[in-house]
Order: C-alpha cells, then sequence, then structure tokens
C-alpha cells in the first residue's frame, strides 16, 4: 500500500473537490489498518476516494484503534465534528492521480517529506486541478466567485483573494518542522523542505522540488528541481525547471554549492560547484575549460559539464567567454542563520 489518508476539504455548488486537508497522512502504512478503514467505508480495491459523513466517524475510528493505531483512531472522532466534506483516499499503487484528492494526498506526502520530489508519480494533474481563488474564505471556484464576494459584501465582510492558482501555498496545510520561510506564498504545497532550511522573502519553492537542508534559498527552486544540503542559492537566482520544455535532464544542484546572485543554472551541478553572480549557463553555453595555471584546455559545451562536481562557472571581465575552473573552496552556511530552525 503506498499511502492512506482521512481529510476534510472544499467543493463548488456542483460537487467538485476544490482541495483536500490531509492532517496525518500515512505512507506504506499496515495492511491491518487499511482493511479496517476499506470495510467502514466500503471502499473498492486499489487507488480510491471515498467521501463520507461525519456518523461514519465513530465505527471508522473503533476501526482503527482495533487496528492498532491510536492517532488515526483520534483523528477519525475529531471529523465527527466537521461541517465540511470528509474523504478518505487509498492509494495501492502509485499510478497518475485521478482525482483531486488524490493529488493533494501526494503533494501533502511531499510536503511532510514522506517522499521526495520524483518520488510519486504527478503526470497529469494540472488536468486534474481547477483554479482556485485562494480567497479569506477559504478556496472558492473562479466561476463562483462573483457571487460569493457579493454575498460577503452584503453581509459586511470583507472578501480578500490572494491569488487564482491552481495550487495553495504549503503553511497552509503543512508546516514542516525546523525551515523558516519569509514570505509564505512563496512556497507552494507539494514542496519539499528539508530540516534547516530557510527560503528568504524573494526565495521561491515550486511543487514536487526543494532542499534537503540546511540551505539557504533566495533564489527560485523551479518544478522538479532539488537543492543539495549546505548549498546556497543567491537573491534572485534561478534554477530551470522541466515544465516549460526544458527536456528530459533533471536539474539538481549537489552539496555545499553556490548560486550567485542573479545567476542561473540549466545544467544539475554535482558537489562544491560555484557559478558567479549574474552568470546564466544554459545547456548549449560555450564554456572554456581551464586548468590550474589559468591555461585553456578545451571548449565545450555546458551540457558536458553536467553533474561534475568542484566547478567555479565565471565570465570573463575582459573578453565576455564563459569560463570554468577548479573550485579551490566550497562554500559554507552561516551556521548562526540556520542555528534555531
Amino acid at each position: 500500500m503506498l499511502s492512506f489518508a482521512l481529510g476534510i476539504g472544499n467543493q463548488n455548488s456542483q460537487g467538485d473537490w476544490l482541495d483536500t486537508y490531509y492532517p496525518a497522512p500515512l505512507f506504506e502504512p499496515a495492511a491491518a489498518l487499511v482493511d479496517a478503514a476499506r470495510q467502514v467505508l466500503d471502499a473498492p480495491a486499489g487507488n480510491a476516494t471515498v467521501s463520507f459523513l461525519p456518523e461514519h466517524c465513530a465505527a471508522l475510528a473503533q476501526a482503527l484503534k482495533k487496528a492498532g493505531n491510536p492517532e488515526q483512531a483520534e483523528l477519525a472522532e475529531a471529523l465527527a465534528a466537521s461541517q465540511r466534506p470528509l474523504v478518505a483516499t487509498f492509494l495501492e499503487s502509485d499510478q497518475p492521480p485521478a482525482s483531486v484528492p488524490e493529488v493533494y494526498l501526494k503533494l501533502h506526502l511531499l510536503s511532510h517529506r514522506l517522499v521526495k520530489p520524483h518520488g510519486v508519480d504527478l503526470s497529469g494533474m494540472f488536468g486534474v486541478l481547477r483554479n482556485v481563488a485562494w480567497t479569506s474564505e477559504g478556496p472558492i471556484d473562479v466561476e463562483e466567485l462573483p457571487a460569493r464576494r457579493l454575498r460577503a459584501r452584503l453581509e459586511g465582510r470583507p472578501l480578500s483573494v490572494d491569488c487564482v492558482d491552481k495550487f495553495p501555498k504549503m503553511t497552509d496545510y503543512v508546516v514542516p518542522k525546523g525551515v523558516r520561510i519569509g514570505d509564505t506564498s512563496r512556497v507552494r504545497l507539494g514542496a519539499h523542505l528539508g530540516e534547516g532550511t530557510t527560503v528568504m522573502h524573494e526565495g521561491f519553492v515550486n511543487f514536487n522540488a526543494g532542499s534537503e537542508g540546511p540551505n539557504m534559498i533566495e533564489g527560485r527552486i523551479s518544478a522538479g528541481v532539488v537543492v543539495g544540503k549546505g548549498s546556497d542559492l543567491g537573491g534572485g537566482c534561478s534554477t530551470m525547471g522541466t515544465l516549460s520544455g526544458g527536456g528530459g535532464i533533471v536539474i539538481a544542484v549537489g552539496e555545499n554549492c553556490l548560486i550567485g546572485a542573479n545567476a542561473g543554472i540549466g545544467i544539475p551541478l554535482g558537489d562544491r560547484c560555484t557559478v558567479e553572480a549574474g552568470l546564466y549557463i544554459t545547456a548549449g553555453a560555450k564554456v572554456v575549460v581551464l586548468d590550474d595555471h589559468g591555461q585553456e584546455v578545451k571548449t565545450v559545451a555546458a551540457r558536458d559539464l553536467a553533474g561534475q562536481n568542484d566547478l567555479l562557472l565565471r565570465r570573463n571581465s575582459v573578453n565576455g567567454r564563459i569560463e570554468c575552473l577548479t573550485n579551490k573552496s566550497a562554500i559554507a552556511l552561516n551556521e548562526a542563520l540556520h542555528a534555531h530552525n
């Protein structure tokens, strides 16, 4: 069994799911627990999403307690007070998600650090998720927003729309242990932040991407990108993701790397690599490789350096060419910044 979770969500007036919140998702749960929940909720075999009513919670809690999981039993008891739709999601195998609750469960698994980026199949999810208005009154179907806004004003309530997107911010659903986030709107649900990660106000972390921790993130971690422990992404820097036709190469940043301010990478980096501030390395960029004495060895495409360790990539300020030489010293994060995460 891949995963099981009890959740609560929001639907539009047609009964379509807008989101799902899973307080305590389980990864690779005990078979007895899953079987007990399936029996009470009459859930079919395989991957399934089952809606249930608060009156089912007592029997569900009893079955989960008997199956040896008092924590899930307590959650089931708490859900009995819900005035929102309840759902149980069973993922027996890692298939492309077929429903909004399935997508949200996989995003929760990522943000709870139960799986790592690229650890679950999220293919096709953009066709499953709806564009949602994320507001001060929770998620609202975009088509129903005008009526909800008018009703709120007639009742004297302010209705603020934070954004219109398929993804909510992570911290409305999951706050991982030992992280600091300067602007929570810049970390999407499905981000994987390792303990000791700091995301400064201009940092951004997309879904199915993130950091191993500890890390200092002042730049952009695009979808699918993973940053190794001890690496620093400088202010305004960028990592090229795979959502915009970037090809099949998975961009990653190794351990103890530094991507300077306003720099960027379109190739994966190994460990202890440094990219000079302001330099964007794309896969086809021509790079002059230098030896330890600063002498030219050869010219290669940047893709030929992908994944290699101990590189220092810089732009020659005299002739403008991109140069690569051995990185003599790895960067070290400021330990004081991470000591109290």
